[in-house]
């Protein structure tokens, strides 16, 4: 494994614009004892009931690599220690019926809990061949 850097990164989000990729998210897989960390989209929310890992959008200013931090701890309370690799992106459409790539690391973490959601409902430490209601792309990330 290799850690991205921040100009590979900055290369992957200049890609994406090039493409025409309206949105940029960045998502953390972070595991523990064989297990991944997932949470779960409030029923309320876009993909209600649908479970994740732990992401969010890159806003104006800041860099992938940025909110990829920021997202990890405001979504589960949890600090980043490094980024071990990258892991792939996939492109998905948006609740504004835009184009959202998203860009998706493996991280370790300075502590595995506790875990405190503040955008979704429930979390589970998954294993690959468990994984409840994720999406395809998310399963094809996850499972060997």
């Amino acid at each position: 494994m290799t850690v991205p850097s921040p100009e590979f990164v900055a290369g992957l989000a200049a890609d994406a614009e090039a493409a025409g990729i309206s949105g940029l998210v960045a998502a953390a897989v972070i595991g523990h004892d064989g297990r991944t960390l997932l949470v779960r989209r409030r029923p309320d929310d876009y993909l209600g009931g649908m479970w994740e890992i732990p992401s969010g959008k890159v806003e104006a200013g800041e860099t992938v690599l940025d909110a990829l931090h920021r997202e990890t701890a405001e979504e589960t309370g949890l600090t980043i220690d490094q980024v071990t690799s990258y892991l792939g992106h996939f492109d998905y459409r948006n609740s504004r019926g835009g184009t959202t790539r998203q860009f998706t690391f493996a991280v370790t973490v300075e502590r595995t809990g506790p875990v405190v959601l503040t955008e979704h409902d429930a979390h589970q430490w998954a294993l690959p061949g468990e994984l409840p209601e994720v999406s395809d792309a998310v399963r094809a990330l996850l499972t060997p």
